[in-house]
């Protein structure tokens, strides 16, 4: 699946390559292609990608950072892998979070971002039962994101990028066998914004993240 044209062991534009595997990366280990604690081998990625080795090293040192991968000594890189304390206490600050912005949500909305979100959910209920998993992640990215721009707090949504990156490797076995009902959630908070109901669009926000990493609250 080479992103770029030309000689790839040439090391031109290596900023913009870097990007661009961070992204493919970043969208192959949010659909689950690439499971949790999957090697990510240097080389095979060069191949696999058409490029040099440089730009997929330095895109898998931003990828450790933001959380999405480990790199360790010795062993080289693999996608982040969560399990036991540390799995429960992630899903926790998400769904903390998740519903505070559902609830900044259902007091600031205008017609126009409802408009947005209503586009974006028909679209994620109609690729539910039929679309690949990569489209799945990426509007289920789009939905939390527009409802994040709602919600209209710079900081939560700083905070946020980052968590919603690294609960998405624990939410990526789960998605394509429970997206039907990861939509009719979706639809059911977007109702709760529009009605204005903070606390209700709260609650089932917060509801949601536990359903979709399979933990009870």
């Amino acid at each position: 699946m080479p992103i770029a044209t030309g000689d790839k062991k040439t090391g031109l534009n290596h900023s913009p390559l870097t990007q661009q595997l961070v992204e493919a990366l970043r969208e192959k280990i949010m659909s689950g292609e690439l499971a949790s604690g999957e090697r990510l081998v240097e080389e095979r990625l060069s191949e696999e990608f058409a490029v040099s080795r440089m730009p997929v090293r330095e895109a898998l040192r931003q990828l450790a950072s933001s959380g999405l991968v480990i790199i360790e000594p010795r062993r080289g890189a693999s996608v982040a892998k969560f399990h036991g304390d540390l799995l429960r206490e992630l899903v926790e600050v998400r769904a903390t979070l998740e519903a505070l912005n559902a609830r900044l949500a259902a007091k600031r909305h205008d017609p126009q971002q409802i408009a947005e979100l209503e586009a974006l959910l028909a679209e994620g209920v109609k690729n539910a039962h039929s679309g690949d998993d990569e489209v799945l992640a990426t509007l289920n990215q789009k939905f939390h994101s527009a409802l994040g721009k709602v919600a209209a707090n710079s900081v939560l949504q700083e905070v946020m990028l980052s968590l919603r990156d690294r609960t998405a490797v624990l939410f990526a076995p789960r998605s394509r066998e429970r997206a039907p009902q990861n939509w009719e959630e979706h639809a059911a908070i977007l109702r709760a914004v529009i009605k204005g109901d903070p606390e209700l669009a709260g609650l089932l926000a917060a509801r949601h993240i536990y359903n979709a990493a399979g933990i009870e609250p």
